[in-house]
Parts: structure tokens; sequence; C-alpha cells
């Protein structure tokens, strides 16, 4: 039966997906078509749905920098917006529901926390996770899940066992548990390792010392935070927590039909997610930051939270709240879903639709990593400093060999993930940190000098936007595009871009000219050979 369950899953997270929705709003719908046949949860089912939990923690676990979460616009943004958007909506439920005040202020505070899953999702499709917009989003994210393990606490875990003081010594086991991945390599051991720490080790461990399951995968993810194959197995159990969580949406669905009630209470969350996204916005603005980085994380946060679901059913675990909110949640988070992964995907083209009145709110003064860049003397600009990008910049480089009628003065290279920044100054190269996706970013910038601009970012929609910012700036030299896919040849040209080139034929083109090279080179030997 639980086979049937995930095909069932299975199809109408395809159906979703092909929808342009989430994948996530067909499982909960699988789960709310198993209810209304008569079947329920099972014990499988449930350790499942816990070992997806137990593995989504882990990974949080493996990204926290503490570094990161220093900043004030993160930990008191975060922060902040929980507290106004709890304090605000749990006034609301008081006025409409009869629970106790500090339930509904729980309640009302899960509700300000954001889709990790979507999230991060959306920004990784974009490839925004390092872009300035994508760090804040998930370093606020993180802070919401600190804040999730804490609001369960407060509901009423288990009292901790005396011996949950060993807990204190976790940093000791440091050096040993990075032995050990060091030791597993890179195939299915690595995997099998991560559960190892997230479910046993943090879950069942943490249990024995009467402590909390999900706080000891977390902290199990962060022992690890620093190591050089700390990405490496976030990657490795991306994949299988997924899977994993279907577990868990089912078993929500599964829980009870919606009323009409119900559905009433999920419509009207999901008609404050406009107010969620402003409040954002106006946040993030107070810390100095440009509309353009409000508006994009504020939309990226505006979702609401599988972790909404995760704290609720705890509470409803303890006896605290009543099964049927559960079910109104979880019809609201994925409503929330349906909504903001569309919006999400035309962030920008959003942005450049209302730049004018957006940027009205800004504060004179802006943060010092969105200062504008100076190129100096660049004839050659590379936006994108990939494998490609870093390729075509070598190349470049190495024509400074060539007479100087055809001499290239200056190369140089933006890319706005700033770890790939670093790499290329410390390799040599001369590469600034920029978004070019950002319209702030080509107002400021001087385009005197610049005989033409090679577009390599990855992201389709990041390159037509360069290109008809390039252009609405009286651009008048070249503009080269790589292209992954025969069909954006003409929508790049459409945008100002002279000339586009398919990433996989130059690719081709480039290994049969070194083969062609070097067989002639060996032929040139065996004739000298001959000759000799």
């Amino acid at each position: 039966m639980d086979a049937l369950w995930l095909a069932l899953a299975f199809l109408l997270g395809l159906l979703s997906r092909h929808l342009g929705l989430p994948a996530l709003v067909g499982y909960l719908a699988a789960g709310f078509a198993l209810n209304a046949f008569g079947q329920q949860g099972s014990a499988l089912l449930d350790h499942i749905a816990h070992a997806g939990v137990l593995l989504l923690l882990f990974s949080v676990g493996l990204k926290l920098r503490i570094k990161s979460l220093a900043r004030p616009e993160v930990w008191a943004g975060g922060l902040l917006h929980l507290i106004i958007s709890g304090v605000l909506l749990g006034l609301g439920f008081l006025a409409v529901v009869t629970l106790p005040a500090w339930q509904a202020l729980v309640l009302a505070t899960t509700l300000g926390f954001s889709s990790t899953v979507l999230a991060a999702k959306t920004l990784e499709e974009k490839v925004e996770l390092r872009a300035f917009h994508g760090r804040l989003a998930i370093g606020i994210l993180i802070i919401q899940d600190l804040a999730a393990l804490a609001l369960m606490a407060f509901a009423g875990a288990a009292a901790p066992s005396p011996w949950a003081l060993l807990v204190l010594g976790l940093p000791l086991l440091r050096p040993l548990v990075t032995k050990i991945l060091d030791w597993s390599g890179h195939d299915e051991l690595l995997v099998l390792y991560g559960l190892a720490l997230a479910l046993v080790v943090g879950g069942l461990g943490f249990e024995h010392l009467g402590l909390s399951s999900e706080l000891g995968a977390l902290l199990l993810g962060v022992l690890l935070v620093g190591h050089p194959k700390a990405s490496e197995l976030a990657r490795a159990v991306w994949s299988l927590k997924e899977v994993l969580l279907v577990g868990f949406f089912l078993q929500i669905g599964l829980m009870g039909w919606p009323s009409l009630v119900m559905l009433g209470g999920a419509g009207l969350l999901a008609l404050l997610l406009p107010l969620k996204a402003a409040l954002f916005f106006f946040i993030l603005l107070a810390f100095r930051l440009r509309a353009r980085t409000a508006f994009l994380s504020a939309l990226a946060l505006t979702s609401y939270s599988e972790f909404t679901l995760i704290v609720v059913k705890f509470m409803v675990g303890n006896g605290q709240l009543e099964p049927e909110w559960l079910v109104l949640l979880a019809i609201a988070v994925a409503l929330s879903f349906v909504i903001t992964a569309p919006v999400n995907r035309f962030a920008h083209a959003l942005y450049e639709r209302f730049e004018d009145r957006l940027t009205r709110f800004e504060r004179p003064d802006h943060h010092p990593d969105e200062q504008p860049v100076s190129l100096g003397s660049t004839q050659i600009l590379i936006i994108g400093m990939g494998d490609a990008g870093a390729a075509a910049y070598d190349f470049l480089k190495k024509r400074q060999n060539i007479p100087e009628e055809h001499k290239i003065l200056m190369v140089s290279g933006i890319d706005s993930d700033f770890s790939k920044v670093e790499r290329h100054l410390h390799e040599g190269r001369r590469v600034v940190y920029a978004d070019a996706e950002d319209p702030g970013f080509w107002h400021r910038l001087r385009l005197e000098g610049i005989k033409a601009v090679i577009l390599a970012m990855p992201d389709s929609e990041a390159k037509r936007i360069a290109s008809r910012q390039l252009r609405r700036r009286g651009f008048e030299g070249l503009i080269g595009a790589i292209s992954h896919y025969p069909e954006e040849e003409s929508e790049l040209k459409a945008a100002g871009a002279d000339m586009t080139f398919l990433a996989f034929n130059e690719v081709g083109v480039g290994l049969a000219e070194h083969v062609w090279e070097a067989l002639q080179k060996r032929m040139d030997q065996h004739t000298e050979e001959a000759s000799i």
C-alpha cells in the first residue's frame, strides 16, 4: 500500500512540476486524496517523514556560517520580521479564534517562517545562491530555522536527562568526525555517513539524552562546517532528503480532509502574502540595502514554510493544537507555493518594471557590499566568471603577445559570487564583485572605453537583462553571449546581442582545434625525422 501512495505522490508531483509549481504541492494533494478515500498513515510513513525532517535540519547545519549570520541585516532583520509579523498575526488570531495567548503567538510566529526548500531551489535554479541577495535570503532562512527549534523547545520538549550535559563536549568529537568524513570517499559511503550522523548520532542519540532529535541533527551538521567536504556532503544528502520529505507532506495530507472553513482560512492567509513581502522589503531597506536587493530577497522569502508544518505537527502531537490546524496550514503553505513560485521566476523582470517606484524608498547611504564598482581602463568586459568566462579571460590575456596595433589593453571580469571573485583574484585575474542583473549597476557603470562585452552567465534571463541594459545605456560595442540552447539565440539577439555561441558546439570545435594542432605538430615532427 505504501508503494501505491508513493506512486500517487510521484504522479501528482509530476503534474505540479508540469504546471510550473513545486512538486511539494502535488505531494500534499496526494495526501489529501488518499485521506478522501479513507486511507490513514502508517508507522513506515512516520519513520520516513521524521527522517526527512532530520536530514533537512542536518543540511541546514552544514550551511550554517556564524560569520554570515552575524551581519545585522541577517540576524536582526530576520528576528525583527518574526517579532512584528508574530505580534500582528497573534492579535488577529486572538480576535477570531479561541486559543491561549501563548499558543496563538507561537502559531502566528511560525507563519513568519519562509520556505527553505522553495527559496533554495529557486535561487539555485537561477544561479543566485552566492549573489548578495541570495546570501542574504539564505542567512535569514537559517535564523528562522533556529527560531523554529526554539519554538519547539518552548512548546514543551521532553525534559532532558542529566546525561544531556555530554552535549557540551560535542566539539571535542570534531577531529574524529571529520577524519571519518575524509575516509568516506565520494560515493555511497559518503551518503551513508551523512545518514548515520543525522539519523543515528544526532537523531536517536539526542533522543536518548532527552533532547530534541531535530536539535541533534542540526548540531551534527554544524560540527562539519568549514570542512572541505561539507558542501559535497550537503549535495549528497540533498536529493535523499527531498525524497524522504515526500513522506512528511503525504503524512500532513493524510491527517484530514479540508472543510470549507479550513479552505477559507487558508485563502485568507494566502491573501496576507503581499504584506509579508512588503514587511521584509521595508525592514531590509532600513539596514541601508538597496531597493533591488531588498525586493529580490523579499520575494524569495514570501512563501510560508515547511517548518511551519513541522512546528505545528509537534504541537499537535503534544495535544496543544487540534489536527485541523495542521490541515489548514498545510493548505496555506501549498497555496503560498502556488503563488510565489511563478512570481520568483520573473523577479528580475518585475523589478525592472517597478524600479522607479521602488528606488524612492531607498536610504541615501548604501550598504558597503553594494557600493558601485570601478572598471578602470577596461576594454573587454566578461560578465560571469565561471568556467567559460575564465577560459575566455585567459585566452584574451594570451593575446597580449600579438602586434601592438591589435593588442588588448585591459580585460576585466565581474561576478556576483564572492567565492569566485576571491579565487580569481588569487589566481591573478582582474575580477570585481558586481551583479549584472542589477539595473543600478548599469546606471553607475561608465561604459567609455569598453569595446566589447562577453556574457558568460549561466542564466538566460540574466544575459537578456544585461544585453538590454547595455543597449539602453547607449553601448555601441560588440556584445557576444554564450547560449546553452538553440532557441536562446533569437531571444538574445532581440535583447541586443550581436552574436551568440552555442556552448556545446563551441566545446566540440575547441576540442577539434586542439586535436588538429597536436596532429599537425606530430606530422611535422615525423616529416623532420624522415628528412634527417
